[in-house]
């Protein structure tokens, strides 16, 4: 089996879309880390949100309705999390910070329970990505492939915005010393907000593109929490590169040990993280700051 080619590309596929679905949830976790220091342990809660309201949208109006909404839906819960909650416990101490968010991912838990329920939920992929496509001398399901687009164009757009806008200038001189950016006339209150509430709607939509691989629960955010925190810890806080290199050794690692290795699965990735802190404690690809 593993002389097979199409095993291999199977696998590769598998990878890079467990990747870029991580890298979705990662990238707005880690520039708020970086920028903001804050350390928000409810992003995963913030994922799960999206798939409900993703899935509450698509039994309306379709996938694609349920695509839009989730994201907005989630940036809207950014917005006042942001006002009532984030901007006065940013100078609280990571402790404080941690402890807060840390109960705030049972807030959502029961909320999501109160208003869905416990029963798994699931969206119908649309009927054009609900299919097969052959690819490299194997039939690979249509929706993972557009999983895998979706990640690339949002990383190739972020990768625009962060090194080729003044925004982008703006969250980099933030990001590296926030306090000389403001004093070069940078709204870095303004910029803290924005970016806060564009990585929330990122958690939203990665949570809307999750729910037709799994199903929609409660503890869903719980689940990719570890995950999410490994990346973020490999790839380096506040960094681009750090949140796509991250995803991908992460994706990388976890399938092709799933496979290959199956006993020592759990265990490989946990060992690549403790390498990594020993070897390079901020990560491979931190922001200067």
């Amino acid at each position: 089996m593993t002389s097979d080619l199409g095993f291999w590309t199977l696998q590769a596929l598998n990878a890079l879309q467990l990747s870029m679905l991580l890298f979705l949830l990662s990238i707005g976790l880690t520039v708020i880390f970086g920028l903001m220091h804050f350390v928000n342990l409810a992003h995963g809660s913030l994922y799960a949100v999206g798939a409900y309201a993703g899935a509450a949208a698509a039994a309306v109006g379709g996938f694609w309705m349920g695509l839009f909404v989730a994201p907005v839906a989630v940036a809207g819960m950014g917005v006042l999390l942001y006002s009532g909650l984030i901007k006065r416990m940013r100078r609280s101490g990571p402790m404080a910070q941690v402890l807060v968010t840390f109960g705030l991912i049972f807030v959502l838990l029961d909320l999501t329970r109160i208003f869905w329920g416990d029963l798994p939920l699931a969206i119908e992929k649309p009927g054009f990505l609900s299919g097969r496509v052959a690819l490299l001398g194997i039939e690979y399901p249509a929706y993972r492939l557009f999983v895998i687009a979706l990640g690339l164009a949002i990383f190739t757009g972020l990768a625009w915005v962060l090194g080729q806008t003044q925004v982008g200038a703006m969250i980099r001189a933030g990001v590296d010393n926030d306090a000389m950016a403001a004093c070069l006339g940078i709204n870095v209150e303004r910029l803290f907000f924005t970016v806060f509430c564009v990585g929330c709607a990122l958690a939203g939509l990665a949570g809307v593109v999750a729910a037709p691989l799994l199903s929609v629960t409660p503890d869903m955010g719980l689940q990719i929490l570890i995950p999410t925190l490994i990346v973020i810890v490999i790839g380096g806080l506040g960094s681009l590169k750090g949140a796509i290199a991250g995803s991908l050794i992460y994706g990388f690692v976890q399938t092709f040990g799933a496979v290959l290795a199956p006993q020592l699965a759990s265990v490989l990735i946990y060992a690549l993280l403790a390498a990594v802190l020993v070897i390079r404690p901020m990560g491979l690809f931190p922001a200067k700051g």
